[in-house]
């Protein structure tokens, strides 16, 4: 398969695919005489999975991480649950602070309905 395909298939852009072979998700592909890449339907299904851990709040690091341990046969859902966890947390402390700031607008609104248009410290209007 040419770049084209790949992307297509795997539901990405031709300029995805060339940043996943810089970045290491996908190894480097074999080329033709021309000069052209040729692809696999396994690169298709290691950018799926690839785009799949990243919606899961993995970053791109850790899906580099991920897939190398996957193709050293050292992946188990066991050994990797630490990944998981990981964004879990990252997630939760995303929470903590969206519900703080979300706290904060509460009062500013409620400032706001009793005639004090405050943001912060400082006084905006009346």
């Amino acid at each position: 398969m040419k770049i084209g395909q790949v992307a297509a298939l795997a539901g990405v852009s031709v300029d995805t695919v060339r940043f996943y072979e810089r970045r290491g998700v996908l190894p480097a592909p074999e080329r033709m005489p021309s000069g052209y890449r040729t692809y696999t339907p396994a690169t298709v299904e290691r950018i799926r999975l690839a785009r799949r851990l990243q919606a899961l709040g993995l970053t791109l690091d850790e899906v580099v991480d991920a897939l190398h341990a996957t193709d050293q046969g050292d992946a188990t859902c066991a050994s990797e649950r630490w990944r998981l966890e990981a964004v879990l947390k990252r997630i939760d402390a995303k929470i903590t602070e969206l519900r703080a700031v979300r706290r904060d607008i509460t009062k500013v609104i409620g400032a706001c309905d009793r005639g004090e248009c405050v943001f912060g410290e400082g006084e905006v209007g009346g």
